[in-house]
């Protein structure tokens, strides 16, 4: 009694936070492609079990036939959808068209799950029940939600409005809310429906914005982590397998199983064939949406509860519940494994871009605080008619609770319409910063905002599947740390780190992180005439160092910019890496490197040479050369340099072994930077100065973090895969000759 009374609070506070998270707007976005399954889905499971109502009844006395259908019904049709929101992560298929079609269709059929619950809830009177007396109770359900809607929500509207903004709603306020949860439980549960049904629904009139986020932090970990957890306990000791009773009964459950898998794959496969997908897909899909969780188990609790289910019959579809989730992810696994899609196309580097072409750029932007910066340095990219840029602005939002991870494609929206919340009024500030920017640049700049909205563990698919889509060349990226009032740097998030990490290992076009020390200003109204910047590139070699090279190249032709071209070059005490690998490899191996090395130099050269040849005349374009013969010499080289520079350009030198920065590698505080990058954004190097730091595309599938330190999704692979894709010329992809 004391675990299942304390379970009974878990799940009506569990409710009333569903109810706070659920967004009903989304349906609308989800299309009628998605509507379409979810229905579908839910038909032939459902009329299933109307046939099984009729065998399984009479057994089961004291309720109306209509009753018992709608609950064996809801049981065996519905999905869930935070259940299958995990699943597709686990199995990486959350981002793709799939996992989204997927979520997509579990919305809907929970949404239609919990219309039919409350349903049965208000027909679930047994024995003494009239028609009169179930009408009753539909009509006073229908005027608890009215009642809820035009009187509760206004006065909850009227306490936001009175806390201002920025601040914490009182607590007085919360325990108000957080007692009018029992109120509203106490209300429904008299008038002859279930408690949990007015939790429910007093969730889902709190309006979306701060005060949600308040009420979830301050109740999601007490109750799904400790009072949830209950519930599903006492569903376990309610389940008396012992009363399924003879090999009649079991041959019943294992054909509701399997008519109810079936019914739900063939209703699925129906509208996917319709809409012209691939049968494997419609029948994953299909699979998918056989995934059962929560709601099934309030389903048959209540009924249970309510005598529509006895013992036997509950323990039945317990079971059955259990099992048809359990195989979902080994069937899915076992008929769908899908190919990445490669989009082919050549442009992937700001190198092998044609200079009289669109030079297509993906931001990506954190907070508000990213966007001055990353708008300057685009327009130090030189956006002209001749070769304007097109920019993919990406607002990364973390996926929270119990929402759909998505991909949101902004329009212009109206003028004057508030924010919902925070996430939103952040995406508003970037929308209207680069739409600002995009109306001063002449018709040189054109703007796509965006907002991805996924866990960090998978941010970076959504950023490379967006830049192979849209075809783009670079891709830039925040550091994850910031610049503090003292000049320091400190971190801001953590898992920005990982979000970079992987895409600089899986990008599938040139990628620049961009380390914010402010460049000339926070201001986003910028006229080519105001644009003034000192840009210095610190050339070592190799292809990392060659894309930070044209990047800067195409900078120069700014008239506001004035840029220094420093190399380095070995000088006679310095080590060659292929001497260094001597001792340590056959052969082959040795030659293999040595080959390597001759080729990138013999690039290097061919790259300055023409460097020079068309810059000769341009006044504002410094080259000098400096001899260095080890990692001290190039440290104090750098540090020497005049400090009227306000952007670095350097490559990320992965794959690379260079005697020039041979040592600085070792107390690296970021190695996916490289050695130069990673001295010149610590907070040891004096000088405040931004940094990017810039990788160059060389192939598919590339890991180029053997010497770094760092870990990346795929850093098993075979060396000498990543050696014969080196090998491939600057410009040349996977899919070019």
């Amino acid at each position: 009694m004391v675990i299942e009374t304390m379970a009974n609070v878990g799940l009506l506070y569990f409710l009333f936070l569903v109810g706070v998270e659920m967004d009903l707007t989304v349906i609308r976005r989800t299309g009628k492609r998605a509507v379409t399954i979810a229905l579908a889905g839910m038909v032939l499971p459902f009329t299933i079990a109307i046939i099984f109502s009729f065998i399984l009844h009479r057994k089961v006395t004291g309720m109306s036939q209509g009753t018992f259908i709608l609950f064996l019904g809801v049981s065996v049709s519905v999905t869930s959808f935070p259940v299958l929101a995990r699943i597709l992560a686990e199995l990486k298929l959350i981002n793709t068209e799939l996992g989204k079609i997927a979520l997509s269709s579990a919305l809907v059929s929970d949404v239609c799950a919990w219309i039919l619950l409350a349903l049965a809830l208000a027909l679930s009177e047994n024995r003494s029940v009239t028609p009169l007396a179930s009408l009753w109770v539909i009509l006073s359900c229908i005027s608890f939600v009215v009642f809820f809607i035009f009187v509760v929500r206004p006065a909850i509207i009227w306490m936001i409005n009175r806390t201002p903004e920025g601040e914490s709603f009182s607590d007085f306020h919360i325990c108000l809310i957080i007692t009018g949860v029992m109120i509203s439980g106490f209300i429904t549960d008299a008038i002859g429906t279930h408690s949990v049904f007015g939790a429910f629904v007093f969730g889902l009139i709190i309006p979306n914005g701060q005060l949600g986020v308040t009420l979830i932090e301050k109740l999601e970990d007490f109750v799904s982590g400790l009072l949830l957890p209950l519930f599903f306990a006492i569903s376990g000791l309610k389940t008396n397998i012992g009363a399924i009773g003879g090999l009649r009964y079991w041959v019943f459950l294992m054909l509701i199983i399997f008519l109810s898998c079936v019914g739900k794959i063939a209703g699925t496969l129906l509208v996917s064939f319709f809409y012209q997908m691939p049968a494997r897909e419609g029948i994953t899909l299909g699979s998918l949406m056989n995934t059962k969780g929560l709601i099934e188990m309030i389903v048959l609790n209540v009924g249970r509860e309510q005598k529509v289910l006895d013992d036997s019959l509950f323990a039945q579809l317990v079971i059955a519940t259990i099992i048809m989730t359990g195989v979902v992810v080994p069937s899915v696994t076992t008929i769908y494994r899908p190919a990445r899609r490669f989009t082919s196309y050549k442009r992937r580097t700001i190198q092998s871009s044609k200079e009289d072409a669109e030079l297509r750029v993906l931001t990506c932007i954190h907070t508000p605080r990213n966007v001055p910066t990353i708008i300057n340095l685009l327009e130090a990219s030189n956006p002209t008619k001749k070769s304007p840029i097109c920019v993919y602005v990406l607002h990364l939002v973390e996926l929270t609770g119990r929402a759909s991870a998505m991909l949101i494609v902004h329009n212009t929206r109206k003028s004057g319409k508030p924010a919902l919340n925070r996430t939103q009024a952040q995406s508003d500030h970037i929308i209207n910063a680069f739409e600002n920017y995009e109306q001063h640049a002449a018709g040189c700049v054109s703007v796509q905002p965006l907002t991805a909205i996924s866990p960090y563990s998978t941010m970076h698919e959504d950023i490379c599947n967006l830049a192979e889509d849209k075809r783009v060349g670079l891709i830039i990226i925040p550091f994850h740390k910031q610049q503090t009032v003292d000049g320091g740097m400190e971190a801001t998030n953590p898992a920005f780190r990982t979000v970079n990490q992987n895409v600089l290992a899986n990008a599938p076009c040139s990628v620049g992180i961009l380390v914010d020390r402010g460049l000339n200003g926070s201001t986003v109204r910028l006229a080519a005439n105001q644009v003034s910047h000192h840009i210095a590139v610190l050339f070592f070699g190799g292809p990392d160092d060659r894309e930070a090279l044209c990047y800067a190249w195409r900078m120069s032709q700014h008239p506001g910019i004035s840029l220094t071209v420093l190399r380095f070059i070995p000088g006679e005490d310095a080590n060659e890496p292929g001497v260094q690998s001597r001792s340590n490899h056959n052969d082959s191996r040795m030659l293999t490197i040595e080959t390597d090395n001759e080729r990138e130099k013999r690039l290097d050269e061919e790259l300055i040479n023409e460097f020079r040849m068309n810059t000769s005349n341009n006044e504002s374009i410094v080259y000098t050369k400096e001899v260095v013969n080890n990692g001290e010499e190039t440290v104090a080289v750098i540090r020497s340099m005049e400090s009227i520079h306000d952007l670095f350009i350097v490559g990320r030198g992965q794959g690379m072994i260079s005697p020039l920065t041979a040592g600085l590698t070792d107390w690296s505080e970021c190695p996916e930077l490289g050695a130069i990058g990673d001295m010149l954004a610590s907070s040891d190097f004096a000088a405040t100065v931004s940094v990017l730091v810039v990788q160059q595309y060389v192939g598919m599938g590339l890991e180029r973090d053997e010497l770094s330190g760092s870990i990346t999704p795929d850093s098993t692979r075979h060396v000498n895969e990543q050696h014969d894709r080196r090998s491939m010329t600057p410009g040349q992809n996977a899919f070019s000759p």
